[in-house]
């Protein structure tokens, strides 16, 4: 996959400082599904045993049957905190988020979208 540069054009920080992770095949509760105004379709918020309820995107879980399901692959939620000027390595998009790595604190998480602007080469 060819990772994408972004520049940071608006800050961003975390509201959820316990993100839930899972690994592959790990047990899901799928609750409601987001709904506002950003245009972050297809997340959910889900629950697995011994971690804090998180937002999970659609592509990752797999229903068994109706609100119990297993996780297609590895997450995190973490997102990523940011300050507009920060130049980021996206490695991947999903619903409304690009997965980063900050190459300046080799921290990694999710940033919306609309908070970053794609740097041509």
């Amino acid at each position: 996959m060819r990772k994408k540069r972004y520049l940071v054009i608006q800050d961003y920080s975390s509201e959820y400082p316990n993100p839930i992770t899972f690994a592959k095949g790990a047990s899901l509760v799928v609750g409601k599904k987001y709904e506002g105004p950003e245009d972050w379709n297809d997340w959910f918020f889900c629950s697995t045993p011994g971690q804090d309820s998180g937002w999970v995107p659609a592509q990752i879980i797999e229903i068994i049957n109706g609100n119990i399901a297993r996780a297609r692959e590895d997450y995190t939620a973490r997102e990523l905190n940011v300050q507009k000027g920060d130049l980021l390595l996206g490695l991947k998009t999903l619903n409304g988020w690009v997965w980063c790595e900050n190459p300046a604190s080799s921290e990694s998480g999710w940033v919306p979208i609309v908070n970053l602007q794609e740097i041509n080469q």
